[in-house]
């Protein structure tokens, strides 16, 4: 009997492009798949935020390239897509990762937060991805990870747009992932639960609201960056070959009941 092969996770030979990869979990995703092998480009509003992301990048023996872009202007996600091809000459990775929430309980909610939300979370992502699938298609192949959340799966007090955007997210992701099967082309989705970063670091500083995390996450922890770039480089990598359409939670359980 012939032993099975071993997974293979490296990305060596392969560029990947991450929105919103200025600070957070863009940051370390972009990070992860330099650790990988992978050549990555990064994007963000704030060009202050990509320089220490660069040169991190570089630090691992990678080639990295920053553009400031804002995925809510389709000609920016246009330009975007040029400079990596301009740079590299293709794109094997797609990280769709920037993402905003404004908190507000649904009888607050105004339409300028609704706007913005659905811009970037759903408007900029889709555009996102449109654009480098195209070129996807041209390469016959390609892996699109989509940054949801939990909340695209279950309700969250107080971010009625942010649950619509990532539900939106989720079914976008199983349309690509049929439309474009032919073409080789893999997309995904990973939707987290509450990870610890800087940006949610005074939300846990509330007791009360850390009590309510903790409660409902079976595991009994909150995610950690590592949580998400491990599903992240094996959604990017060639084993996942054969998974696509697939919204991977990684809520420590938050979702099973």
């Amino acid at each position: 009997m012939n032993k099975t092969a071993a997974p293979d996770f490296k990305l060596t030979g392969k560029v990947a492009l991450v929105t919103g990869a200025g600070r957070g979990i863009g940051y370390e995703i972009a990070l992860a798949l330099a650790e990988y092998g992978a050549d990555v480009a990064v994007c963000s509003r704030t060009p202050s935020e990509l320089e220490k992301v660069r040169e991190a990048i570089e630090k691992l023996g990678r080639r990295a390239l920053t553009v400031r872009a804002d995925i809510t202007r389709i000609p920016d996600i246009h330009a975007l897509v040029d400079k990596v091809m301009g740079t590299f000459g293709r794109i094997d990775i797609l990280v769709n990762n920037a993402g905003i929430n404004i908190p507000q309980f649904a009888v607050d909610v105004t339409e300028e937060a609704w706007d913005r939300i659905m811009e970037i979370n759903l408007k900029g992502l889709f555009f996102c991805a449109q654009a480098v699938g195209k070129v996807m298609i041209r390469q016959k192949g390609g892996k699109i990870i989509n940054i949801s959340s939990q909340t695209g799966t279950v309700a969250i007090p107080k971010r009625a747009a942010y649950c619509a955007s990532k539900g939106g997210v989720n079914q976008l992701t199983k349309l690509l992932a049929l439309e474009w099967a032919e073409h080789h082309i893999n997309v995904n989705a990973i939707a987290p639960t509450f990870i610890e970063t800087p940006f949610t670091e005074p939300m846990f500083k509330d007791e009360a609201f850390r009590r309510y995390v903790n409660e409902n996450i079976p595991m009994g922890r909150v995610g950690r960056p590592s949580d998400v770039t491990g599903a992240v480089v094996y959604l990017a990598s060639a084993a996942s070959d054969l998974v696509t359409g697939l919204i991977l939670l990684v809520d420590g359980g938050w979702t099973i009941h």
